[in-house]
C-alpha cells in the first residue's frame, strides 16, 4: 500500500482530525434561489454524505452524514424557469439590454462575494467529494481567475466591437447579444470549475440562467446563494436542487430552454436534448465522456513517460474527463514502463483530504468502488494481471489504484470510462493498431503522445488532429491554460469552451445597420450621443 497504514486504518477518528478541517454539523439547507428570493422547501430532502467515514470508540465505522438539499419537484423547477423566462423577456429585460461595463460590474461585485467564502467552499470540496485539500484550493483560486479572465476577454470583445464599420455603402454595427434563457449544469468532479467556466459566461453575455448543482458537491453552492441573490437582479440566477429526471427533464420538454450547458454524460445529455420540443431552437454546450488514450512509443524518456502518465491517469482518482483511461505502451519498452509504473503509483499517499502530501482519497460516487471490482475482475478473468502491490485492494469508499496489463479489447476496460483509479495497459508491436483504436473509437476529446522520434511523432499527430479535440505531446490531457480550447469530437464534446469561445457558446452576433447617408449618420450619431441605446454605443471599456 501507499501508506504504512493498512486500508482499515485510513479513516480517522473524530478527534484526530485538525480543528480547522473538522466536519460541521450536519445542514438542513432547504433555500434555493428563485426570482431574487431564498425559497423555503417544505417537501421532501436528499441526504447528503460524505466519502468519509469516522472510526467510532468500538472500532466500527460510521459514514458522515453532511447534511441533506431540497428536493425540488417539476412545479417548483418550472417556477424558476418562469423567473428566468420573465427576466429575459424577449430579450427586452433589464440584464440583457444592460450596458456591458454594468453587466461586467455585477460580475464582480458577485466575484468579491465569493472570494469571502473561500474557506467554507475548499472545506466542503474535501468533505463532499473527497479531493485533496492542495486541490480543492486549487479549484477554488483557479474559477476565480477564470471569472477574472473572462471578464477581461469579454472587454476585449466589446472594445472590437466598439466601432462602425462601412462596407458597399452600407454602414454599420456588430455586437454579440444574448441567446435566451441557459440551463446550466456541472460534474462532480469539478462542481465549482467546471460548472462555472459555462454559468458564468452565460450570465456575463446577457443571458438569464437556471443552475442546477451536481449530484456530489451540491451543498458547497450553499454558501454562494446569498452572493448570486445580492449580486444579480432578479430573476437572472435561479438555483434549483433535485433529481434531474423530474426537474431538468421539466424544463426542456417546457421548449424554454434556448442554451444547454451540461457536463456529463453524452447520454443524459442525449436524452434531454430529446426532450425539447423545438430542438433547432436549442444551442448546446456539452462536455461529455472521454476515453483519452496515452501513447507511449519505443524511443521515449521514460521517466517522462511514467511521471505524466501516473499524474494524467490517477489525479483526483482518476476522476477527470481528462484523465488518461487506457495506455498503449509498445512492447519494446513495456517491462520498464510496467516496473517504473508500478512502483510509482504504490508511493502515492493515501488518506485523508486534509492531510499533506495526501494523492489517493475516498471515492464520493455510491457503489463506485462495486463497479470497479467487477470490471477488474472482467479483466483478470480474460487475461489480464494486477501489475502493481495491492492493487485493487478496497475497504469502504477507499480503492487503492490497480494497474492492468496485458490489456485487449475482449475486457470492459478497453471500452468503457472506468472514471476512477484503474489503468489499463495495452502492449503493442504495430502502431497502425493504435491509430485504428483512437479512429474507432465513439470518444474523441484528447490524448497524449510519448516519444522523442519526430517521424513517429509527427505521423501520429496527423493521424489524430482530425480524430481529437487536443493533442498532448510528451504530458498528460489537460484543460488548461483556460484560454486555449477545450471541445472533442465524436460523443465526447459539443461546442467549444475556453475563456475566449465560451463568451460565443451563449451570444450571438447582431447586426444594425443603415444606408450610409447624411439623414442616417446624424440619427447614429444623435442615438449614440444621447445615449438612446445600450446597443448603439462607441463606449470603450477600460
Amino acid at each position: 500500500m501507499t501508506t504504512a497504514r493498512p486500508l482499515a486504518d485510513l479513516f480517522p477518528r473524530l478527534d484526530e482530525i485538525p480543528a480547522a478541517y473538522q466536519p460541521d454539523a450536519p445542514v438542513e439547507q432547504r433555500d434555493y434561489l428563485v426570482d431574487g428570493e431564498l425559497m423555503h422547501w417544505d417537501g421532501p430532502l436528499a441526504e447528503v454524505r460524505s466519502p468519509v467515514f469516522l472510526r467510532e470508540a468500538d472500532g466500527s465505522e460510521r459514514q458522515v452524514v453532511l447534511g441533506s438539499t431540497p428536493l425540488l419537484d417539476a412545479d417548483a423547477a418550472l417556477r424558476a424557469l418562469d423567473a428566468a423566462v420573465a427576466a429575459y423577456d424577449y430579450g427586452r429585460g433589464a440584464w440583457p439590454t444592460m450596458r456591458v461595463a454594468e453587466r461586467i460590474a455585477h460580475v464582480e461585485a458577485f466575484l468579491a462575494r465569493m472570494r469571502e467564502q473561500r474557506e467554507a467552499v475548499v472545506k466542503l470540496l474535501m468533505w463532499e467529494i473527497g479531493k485533496n485539500l492542495k486541490d480543492s484550493e486549487k479549484e477554488f483560486d483557479r474559477t476565480c481567475d477564470y471569472i477574472v479572465d473572462t471578464i477581461h476577454a469579454l472587454k476585449e470583445l466589446d472594445r472590437s466591437s466598439s466601432r462602425f464599420e462601412l462596407e458597399q455603402g452600407t454602414l454599420g454595427q456588430i455586437r454579440r447579444v444574448p441567446m435566451g434563457v441557459a440551463l446550466c449544469m456541472g460534474p462532480y468532479n469539478y462542481p465549482l470549475n467546471e460548472t462555472f467556466t459555462t454559468l458564468i459566461p452565460a450570465l456575463i453575455m446577457g443571458n438569464t440562467v437556471v443552475f442546477k448543482p451536481a449530484k456530489f458537491g451540491v451543498l458547497l453552492i450553499r454558501p454562494l446563494l446569498e452572493a448570486f441573490r445580492d449580486s444579480f437582479p432578479a430573476g437572472v440566477i435561479n438555483v434549483i436542487y433535485g433529481r434531474g429526471r423530474e426537474t431538468v427533464s421539466a424544463l426542456m420538454a417546457s421548449g424554454k430552454i434556448d442554451v444547454f450547458a451540461f457536463i456529463g454524460t453524452h447520454k443524459g445529455a442525449a436524452d434531454l436534448k430529446k426532450l425539447h420540443p423545438r430542438p433547432h431552437r436549442l444551442r448546446a454546450a456539452l462536455g461529455l465522456d472521454a476515453k483519452n488514450p496515452g501513447i507511449v512509443l519505443p524511443q521515449v524518456d521514460l521517466d517522462n513517460a511514467v511521471e505524466e502518465a501516473v499524474t494524467g491517469a490517477l489525479s483526483f482518482n482518476g476522476q477527470r474527463c481528462t484523465a488518461l483511461k487506457i495506455l498503449f505502451v509498445h512492447e519494446a519498452v513495456l517491462d520498464g514502463f510496467l516496473e517504473r509504473f508500478a512502483a510509482r503509483v504504490n508511493a502515492l499517499k493515501a488518506g485523508m483530504p486534509w492531510e499533506p502530501g495526501v494523492a489517493l482519497t475516498p471515492l464520493p460516487e455510491p457503489g463506485k468502488t462495486d463497479y470497479l471490482h467487477a470490471v477488474l475482475e472482467d479483466a483478470v478473468a480474460k487475461g489480464a494481471r494486477v501489475i502493481n502491490a495491492g492493487g485493487g485492494e478496497s475497504h469502504q469508499t477507499f480503492f487503492q489504484p490497480a494497474v492492468l496489463s496485458p490489456v485487449d479489447s475482449t475486457m470492459r476496460v478497453y471500452h468503457e470510462e472506468q472514471f476512477g483509479p484503474l489503468v489499463p495497459v495495452v502492449p503493442y508491436r504495430d502502431l497502425q493498431e493504435v491509430i485504428d483504436y483512437v479512429t474507432a473509437s465513439d470518444y474523441g476529446q484528447q490524448l497524449s503522445i510519448f516519444g522523442n522520434d519526430p517521424a513517429q511523432v509527427g505521423r501520429l499527430v496527423d493521424a489524430f488532429v482530425n480524430q481529437v479535440g487536443r493533442i498532448n505531446i510528451n504530458a498528460q490531457c489537460q484543460r488548461g491554460p483556460d484560454s486555449y480550447p477545450f471541445n472533442g469530437r465524436k460523443n465526447s464534446a459539443e461546442g467549444t469552451l475556453s475563456v475566449h469561445d465560451a463568451l460565443r457558446v451563449f451570444s450571438i452576433r447582431t447586426l444594425v445597420a443603415t444606408r450610409f447617408n447624411e439623414a442616417n449618420k446624424e440619427l447614429v450619431d444623435r442615438i449614440i450621443r444621447d445615449r438612446q441605446s445600450s446597443f448603439l454605443t462607441t463606449d470603450y471599456i477600460f
